[in-house]
């Protein structure tokens, strides 16, 4: 991942418009944030399919194998028994709105500069849309401290602690995924060192504030995840969207004690194409806010991700040429959803 200091979005006077919009007090859906299907990158249709995401209990001697089906038709999938703990699910929901609750001068203290990856503020894909999404966002790469320092002056231990907590638990949930889905394709420890050792993290803290036309509104739009993959939490209330491109958009409802893993360009790229990175949005409702937490894994810094050699032969060469995240980020800042073909090498059969 990577610094503080690294690309990041461009500025524009959208993205300073929502940077100092107080969603929390707007009563009418402003034109800003008002959205139709001519704003959509793609996939604008409103049909929703009634499939689910598929759960996986990981106590299942079967877990690799169905982990290993979820990626390749779905791109995510949702995990069970999985060891983290209600009460460190409540302590972060609780850091979260600590956070989104404070007033909008206190949280600009901590505003996302135009050169950085951390802080508050809007999401960084906005600039690839012609709208606002209905969202505010936080970013922790690395200590918390000194941004929670700024929010709380008196009293910053509590969040930090808990934010520590929480990325602790989902690294090691990490190193627990990536063997049940690299495993079942014959990958072993020696054929990715790294893998093991763990990789660059940060963490996303997201609100959806209640929304008064969300009928006409988008919470996050549409996109991939340009990680490894992305753990995520949501609280008791609805949003979440997978793009299933054979069906339409699935709706993943929160399941108590469930996180939703989602397949992201890194591992598309490692996989050789054989797991693919999901499309997905979040929606926004009139009754209820909703948070949700992100941990996005990817590889140590400086790796460069590559087809393994033990997908590749001359039957299936290698479709993507080397690259590394902070490389890739970069390309995508420009090309977006489209990034992945841009490394590509060779034309799908």
């Amino acid at each position: 991942m990577p610094s503080r200091n690294s690309d990041a979005s461009k500025t524009n006077p959208v993205q300073l418009h929502q940077n100092f919009l107080d969603l929390n007090s707007v009563t009418k859906l402003p034109d800003s944030h008002a959205w139709t299907s001519a704003d959509y990158e793609y996939h604008p249709g409103d049909s929703c399919s009634s499939e689910m995401l598929p759960v996986i209990d990981l106590n299942d001697p079967n877990a690799p194998q169905l982990v290993c089906e979820a990626c390749k038709t779905w791109g995510a999938f949702q995990v069970a028994n999985h060891g983290i703990t209600t009460q460190l699910f409540n302590d972060i929901e609780s850091a979260a709105s600590s956070l989104f609750s404070l007033p909008k001068e206190q949280k600009l203290k901590v505003a996302r500069a135009p050169d950085s990856f951390s802080g508050y503020g809007m999401p960084r894909i906005a600039s690839h849309f012609s709208k606002l999404m209905w969202y505010e966002g936080f970013t922790i790469i690395g200590s918390p401290l000194e941004h929670a320092r700024q929010l709380w002056p008196q009293d910053y231990n509590k969040f930090c602690d808990v934010i520590e907590e929480y990325k602790k638990e989902m690294k090691q949930l990490t190193g627990r995924l990536i063997w049940l889905m690299l495993g079942p394709l014959g990958i072993t420890k020696e054929d990715i060192e790294w893998a093991g050792k763990g990789g660059e993290s940060a963490l996303q803290l997201n609100s959806y504030p209640v929304c008064p036309d969300p009928d006409h509104a988008m919470g996050l739009a549409e996109h991939t995840d340009s990680t490894l993959f992305t753990i995520l939490h949501q609280n008791n209330t609805s949003g979440l969207q997978v793009l299933q491109e054979e069906t339409g958009w699935v709706t993943v409802p929160p399941l108590p004690s469930t996180l939703v893993v989602n397949i992201g360009d890194l591992l598309h790229i490692l996989s050789n194409g054989l797991y693919h990175s999901v499309l997905h949005r979040a929606m926004v409702n009139r009754n209820q806010h909703r948070f949700s937490v992100a941990y996005l894994s990817g590889p140590p810094a400086g790796t460069l991700i590559s087809p393994l050699s033990k997908l590749v032969d001359k039957s299936h060469p290698p479709l993507y040429r080397p690259v590394s995240w902070s490389e890739y980020l970069s390309a995508k800042k420009e090309h977006f959803n489209n990034t992945l073909s841009t490394i590509r090498l060779y034309s799908p059969q």
